[in-house]
């Protein structure tokens, strides 16, 4: 078994900077003269901080390369500074005498565990200038230190590399399903022209223009609509079957989230009446205003399994109106805007009606045309979630790494012969 590294404080590897509330007549907007201002956490990217503001007098500095790590609320979360910051009461900037950026922070990282359990010991989530400066930090031998750094240096890279590919199809996809769901796709499954090109493919609808052959119809007259079972009515019956039920926070913007699915004890005959089928369109009722007519596809992903009364199941007719294609239209920009339109609001919540969603207009393409436009976009959202899966376990190979190489449980030693 490999010997663990030994430990010092903080201080005696590093130069410690803890962050101070510039003067408010020092601080301006982002632009002006003055170094950029961070007060705390909320400018944190993946990396590096995005500032807002300024500052032309600074009191304290973290000096470029230095990890800024948060030592407010939420204690532990670390930045690499691009440049030099004038940093606030929220931050501390830690620049090591003996390992690079990368690796600096990634023990910093580590250590947020640590840091947190301090931090619980106080009136509210803060931890000082003695804690950190007295917290125990691997010292790890130069050449194994420059190793390491470069291990996890590549890590990031891939990790930023894939982040960016993400953005780059979320920004594909929300133009792929402006198109598709706008002009559709012809016989060969190729995007129609443009309005502007071919104006004699298209007609005006209630929805603007659209192919000539699709319709508009009503959501009412395409489905069946039911809300689901409510709460707190009777008393329940230990014999009654104890099943799962969907709540709003299940059903998200395009996808389930069942981490947290909770069970009810229901009449058989209710298990019935509201037991979701594959290919229900789960839309919400409402609250706030980014959970209003959001929905998915169910996908029997348990069963059995009913829905809460706040949650819509709409079971499309077979052959007219393809579920997939209802979703994707409900979560377009253009169904969001008639559930934001149509809704019943009050002061940051909103909802809609059983009425309000049957009256919802949905454009209606031939349904082997719905197909073709389902395969397209299962296609690309097929691909966001393998990428997804990707960056998943690049963060969890970074933080299995982390964890045994700044211990020292797994030493890259063997590795210097093969890397030379």
């Amino acid at each position: 078994m490999s010997k663990l590294f030994p430990t010092v404080p903080l201080s005696q590897i590093a130069a410690i900077s803890m962050g101070q509330s510039p003067d408010s007549s020092t601080v301006n907007e982002l632009g002006n003269a003055g170094l950029p201002f961070l007060q705390g956490n909320a400018e944190f990217g993946e990396k590096h901080p995005s500032p807002k503001y300024s500052c032309i007098r600074p009191p304290r500095i973290g000096e470029t390369g230095a990890t800024l790590i948060s030592v407010r609320a939420p204690v532990g979360q670390t930045n690499i500074a691009d440049r030099d910051y004038c940093i606030g009461r929220g931050l501390a900037a830690v620049k090591s005498n003996q390992y690079g950026p990368v690796l600096c922070r990634a023990i910093m990282a580590q250590q947020a565990g640590t840091l947190k359990k301090v931090s619980q010991g106080t009136t509210f989530e803060a931890i000082g200038r003695d804690d950190l400066f007295s917290l125990l930090i691997p010292q790890i031998p130069p050449k194994e230190a420059k190793f390491i750094e470069s291990i996890l240096d590549t890590l990031d890279t891939q990790i930023q590399k894939t982040e960016a590919l993400i953005a780059k199809l979320e920004k594909i996809k929300e133009g792929l399903l402006h198109d598709l769901l706008t002009r559709g796709v012809d016989q060969e499954g190729q995007l129609r022209p443009t309005p502007e090109h071919a104006p004699e493919l298209y007609k005006e609808s209630a929805l603007g223009l659209i192919p000539r052959e699709w319709e508009v119809r009503q959501l009412g007259a395409m489905s069946e609509i039911v809300s689901g079972v409510t709460l707190g009515g009777q008393q329940p019956s230990s014999s009654w079957p104890l099943v799962a039920y969907l709540r709003v926070a299940n059903v998200q913007d395009g996808y389930l989230d069942l981490q947290q699915v909770k069970f009810l004890r229901v009449k058989p005959a209710d298990v019935e009446k509201f037991r979701l089928i594959p290919g229900d369109v789960l839309m919400n009722e409402g609250g706030d205003f980014d959970k209003l007519g959001r929905g998915t596809v169910w996908e029997g992903e348990i069963e059995p399994c009913i829905h809460q009364n706040h949650v819509f199941r709409v079971r499309t007719f077979p052959e007219l109106l393809d579920p997939y294609f209802l979703a994707y239209f409900s979560g377009s920009s253009r169904g969001k805007a008639y559930f934001v339109k149509s809704s019943k609001q009050s002061t940051n919540l909103a909802s809609i009606n059983s009425t309000q969603l049957r009256a919802f207009e949905v454009p209606v393409p031939p349904f082997s045309e719905q197909s073709a436009i389902v395969d397209h976009l299962q296609s690309h959202k097929n691909r966001l979630e393998l990428e997804g899966r990707n960056i998943g376990k690049l963060k969890a190979q970074k933080t299995g790494l982390m964890d045994d190489l700044l211990t020292g449980r797994v030493r890259v030693t063997a590795l210097f012969k093969v890397a030379v």
